[in-house]
């Protein structure tokens, strides 16, 4: 079995995304034990959110470049869900599955590969501190520094039934803001320029691009406007939500919005649309493919896939054009709620088959 004492370390730290000390002390927790493995560790400093760490190992020419990746934050503030605890069958706690968990199975694995090789190489890690906010901050680096690798192993959550991820939608988030003209809604309705009404008109056109047999949604997810009911109103916001799995649904999904903010169904009403595309779509590609043939090959078996809606860092890489594969982590469930939970054994099996993917790919630093 595995021994959890490190998980536990780390479970126990609050990591909120805004807790920039918890974060940062989690961050320091994987840099020690990362550097006993002979690791350099390049530390980008940031003021309001945790640092991202990114940890180099030697370099050999002969060998792919390999990136393990994954977050160091979970998404519950102090004192709402903490602490570690487990039985027979799971650990329970914030970040078991979601994803400090998967960290641990990269960790295990590399610690592995160290002691069966004696050098790693060409296997680095990047850690980021705010993927569950949106990886605002972090996406710039995390594609400017994935460009320097073949492959990369993302370690969020496995499948039920060890599924690695091949597949995740893109997405991205806007707000429309609508400027009317207000007037008294009994003695001068006519001189108004209704900014929710316009708003309702913007709100059904989005809805209606909505296309389930492209796997493309748009959700008109908040609205607020108006003063009151005697007053016609002259302000209104809609908060929007696009997802898509293709990229030629992105630019059709992209079109159509501006096209509706750009052109309000009520006179005397105009909009500005503010956002943009958070995380790009990650699609399987001929390389990815090859690389899942190069893991079963390793293995002895294929590694079961499957596509899943929700975003990732994984969608950073993959729009890049790495080969990409996620959900090396753990099997669990409860993620983003005081249930989280991840399976023992799934951690046996996970770190077993990732350990034996870095050896293959490292298989030439001993000769």
């Amino acid at each position: 079995m595995v021994n959890f004492t490190q998980l536990k370390s780390i479970i126990d730290l609050n990591s909120y995304t805004k807790n920039k000390q918890g974060v940062d002390q989690n961050g320091a927790m994987f840099r020690s034990w990362m550097e006993q493995l002979g690791y350099c560790t390049e530390v980008f400093v940031r003021e309001n959110i945790g640092n991202h760490l990114h940890f180099r190992s030697a370099y050999n020419p002969k060998l792919p470049r390999v990136l393990l990746l994954g977050h160091l934050d979970t998404v519950f503030p102090p004192k709402t869900f903490e602490g570690f605890r487990e039985d027979a069958e799971w650990v329970y706690g914030p970040g078991v599955c979601d994803m400090k968990g998967g960290n641990i199975v990269a960790l295990e694995a590399l610690k592995a590969v160290k002691q069966t090789r004696g050098t790693i190489a060409n296997i680095d890690m990047l850690l980021v501190s705010d993927e569950e906010s949106g990886s605002d901050d972090s996406k710039y680096l995390s594609a400017e520094l994935a460009k320097e690798y073949d492959i990369c192993l993302v370690f969020e959550a496995a499948g039920p039934d060890h599924e690695v991820v091949i597949e995740r939608k893109g997405v991205g988030t806007f707000t429309i803001s609508l400027e009317g003209k207000a007037a008294h809604a009994g003695n001068h309705y006519a001189q108004g320029c209704n900014a929710n009404l316009a708003a309702a008109h913007m709100i059904i056109a989005l809805t209606e691009l909505t296309d389930l047999t492209q796997g493309s949604t748009v959700n008109a997810g908040k609205f607020s406007g108006g003063i009151g009911a005697n007053t016609i109103s002259p302000k209104a916001s809609i908060v929007v939500e696009v997802r898509y799995t293709q990229t030629k649904e992105r630019d059709r999904l992209l079109t159509a919005l501006k096209e509706i903010v750009a052109t309000p169904k009520v006179r005397g009403v105009s909009a500005e649309l503010e956002g943009g595309i958070q995380r790009d779509v990650m699609q399987a590609s001929a390389k990815q493919a090859a690389l899942l043939s190069s893991i079963a090959e390793i293995l002895d078996y294929p590694l079961k896939t499957e596509k899943r809606g929700g975003v990732s860092d994984a969608n950073i890489v993959s729009s890049v054009g790495v080969a990409t594969l996620d959900g090396f982590g753990p099997f669990g469930d409860g993620d983003h709620t005081i249930h989280e939970r991840a399976n023992k054994q799934s951690f046996v099996r996970r770190i077993g088959e990732v350990t034996q993917i870095l050896l293959a790919f490292n298989a030439e630093v001993s000769a």
